[in-house]
Parts: C-alpha cells; sequence; structure tokens
C-alpha cells in the first residue's frame, strides 16, 4: 500500500510538474503573440500613414505639373502669337552701337529704346521663359513638400 501511495504521490507530483511547466509554456506563447500583435498594429499604422503621405505627395506632384502644363500652354501660346503676327513681341534693350552724330568718348549712357527683336532673340526669350516658369514650379512644390512632409 506505501508503495501505491508513492507511485500516487510521484505521479501526482509529475503531473504537477507537467502542468506547471505546460502553464509557464502558455504564458510564453501568450506574451508573445500579444508583442507580435502589437507590432503588427504598429506596422499597420506606420502603412497607412505611409500610404496617406503617398497620396498627399502625388495631389501635390499632380498640383504643380497641372499649373507647370497650363504655364508652359500659355508661354506656347504667345509664342504662335508672336509669330502668326497677332501679338508683338517688345524688348526693353540697350543699344550697343554708337547711335549716330555720336563720337566715340563722350560720355554717355546707353540710349534704352524699344525695338523689335530678331528671330533667335524671340526663341530665347521665350526659352528663358519656359525655363524661369519650370524653376519657378519646382522651387514652389519643393517648398510645399518640405512643408507639407518634411516638417511634420
Amino acid at each position: 500500500m506505501r508503495y501505491v501511495l508513492l507511485c500516487l504521490c510521484l505521479v501526482a507530483m509529475g503531473a504537477g510538474l507537467l502542468a506547471s511547466h505546460y502553464h509557464d509554456k502558455a504564458q510564453e506563447w501568450r506574451a508573445a503573440a500579444h508583442q507580435t500583435q502589437l507590432l503588427a498594429k504598429q506596422q499597420d499604422a506606420a502603412i497607412r500613414e505611409m500610404q496617406t503621405r503617398q497620396r498627399e505627395v502625388a495631389m501635390l506632384d499632380a498640383k504643380y505639373t497641372k499649373e507647370l502644363a497650363d504655364a508652359q500652354a500659355t508661354i506656347e501660346q504667345l509664342r504662335h502669337d508672336v509669330i502668326a503676327g497677332r501679338k508683338r513681341l517688345y524688348l526693353n534693350t540697350r543699344r550697343s552701337a554708337m547711335p549716330e552724330g555720336k563720337t566715340p568718348g563722350a560720355t554717355s549712357v546707353d540710349d534704352a529704346a524699344r525695338t523689335r527683336p530678331d528671330k533667335s532673340a524671340e526663341r530665347d526669350y521665350f526659352t528663358l521663359r519656359r525655363r524661369i516658369e519650370l524653376a519657378g514650379k519646382q522651387i514652389a512644390g519643393l517648398q510645399q513638400y518640405i512643408k507639407e512632409q518634411c516638417l511634420r
């Protein structure tokens, strides 16, 4: 009978140790699952934030791309109007040649005059306007990007 009681005590202790072991393992797994869920929620929030920022940047890009396209279309229409003669292009220039009747060495300021530019000057003018418009839109877009995305 003692032997049976001893065996029952050993079995009970073994069962208790086994139950304690599996209880500890279950708690570890629960803690690991909890940590995994927290990490998944953080990653989900980060992904949502990235998607929101991507949409905002895409809208910003679309806005400035449209503004640039509109400005370039306006410049191109002006260029066509000048070529067709519907509009005139006058530039405020300085004459580089000496006006008639003036002698070299006389102190004078170059005469400002409104002159009709030649074809290469017109091309250069419209190229310059396109480049100025492009640079202006790029700078404005970058400034807004910095304000809305980088300084958050």
